[in-house]
């Protein structure tokens, strides 16, 4: 009897080294799944595809699953967590402070989702507010980064690694990171459609448990070497830049999730963010429960559990 296929589209950075060794390392199909992973031109092609039914799950910024369930009305829920975001505001050479930022545009993957609500939280307590400064969608961290290069008045955009690493190598510069201007947050997680996630819950549960493994490997100091050479065949980048890349992911203050475990905190910040800068839900900000089912997760823990401590 063939496997089952989990197909997703995965943004090219760190916060997936766990898909990464997991398909490396013939995880998935310990784990009784076939995987697919693609990688995505943004946040709009991920959402499209897990509605057409073309991707089973997504690893992305969670609060595009906010977005497909609160405001696109799709019945879209959160299985895991994943990683902080990693991300830094990266703003062009010439751009000395944030008032410099003022009339010119920052770049985004999608406007009215994720990380362009860090970008806007991170602006307006600096006192930049919307109207003060052009808003471009681009797509991904590759995209966004490209199209700063393309003009000097893109200024600034959100970027994670390897991207960020590879803009300070050109001479762009940092204003700091996300979670140390707003605090904790919820980046990266998975999540499904809940008909599909309910109908395949076996198939999910394998899923998440070679994630899981995956990302214990990659969390291994014994690793770092393996992981890097990994991430730097995957992305097709330099190998120092691809150490840079774990590191943040994975060192001392890493953005990778342990077990890729959900931090509510971090979600909760993001809901409130969310309704800071879109008034979703008109200034009542919802529980996290209703965009959750951590079941399957729970379920891949104890797979795990069951063969050998989930070691790879």
């Amino acid at each position: 009897m063939p496997m089952p296929v989990v197909r997703t589209r995965v943004f090219p950075g760190p916060q997936n080294l766990g898909l990464f060794a997991a398909e490396a390392l013939g995880l998935f199909e310990r784990h009784g799944v076939s995987a697919e992973i693609h990688i995505t031109s943004g946040s709009d092609e991920q959402r499209t595809t897990l509605a057409s039914g073309a991707s089973q799950v997504i690893h992305s910024a969670v609060d595009n699953a906010v977005y497909m369930k609160d405001v696109a009305g799709l019945d879209v829920v959160i299985v895991s967590g994943g990683s902080n975001g990693m991300n830094h505001l990266v703003v062009r050479p010439g751009i000395g402070s944030y008032e410099d930022i003022r009339g010119k545009t920052v770049i985004v993957d999608a406007a009215f989702t994720a990380y362009a609500f860090q970008l806007y939280t991170m602006l307006a307590l600096k006192g930049l507010n919307k109207g003060d400064y052009k808003v471009l969608p681009k797509g991904g961290a590759t995209q966004r980064l490209q199209a700063m290069r393309e003009s000097p008045d893109h200024v600034a955009a959100m970027l994670n690694p390897p991207w960020n690493f590879v803009a300070l190598g050109e001479g762009y510069r940092s204003f700091g990171s996300a979670v140390g201007t707003i605090g904790a947050y919820q980046g990266d997680g998975t999540f499904a459609l809940r008909a599909w996630a309910e109908a395949n819950a076996d198939a999910l549960a394998g899923y998440l448990a070679a994630y899981i493994a995956g990302t214990r490997w990659a969390r291994d100091p014994a690793h770092r070497p393996e992981a890097t050479l990994l991430l730097a065949e995957r992305l097709k980048i330099d190998r120092a830049i691809a150490a840079q890349s774990v590191e943040a992911a994975v060192g001392r203050e890493g953005g990778l999730a342990v077990d890729a475990r959900f931090d509510f905190e971090g979600f909760r910040n993001m809901l409130r963010i969310r309704e800071s800068v879109a008034g979703t839900w008109d200034g009542r900000v919802p529980e996290t429960e209703r965009f959750l089912d951590l079941s399957y997760y729970q379920q891949a823990l104890a797979r795990l559990q069951d063969s050998a401590g989930g070691k790879p």
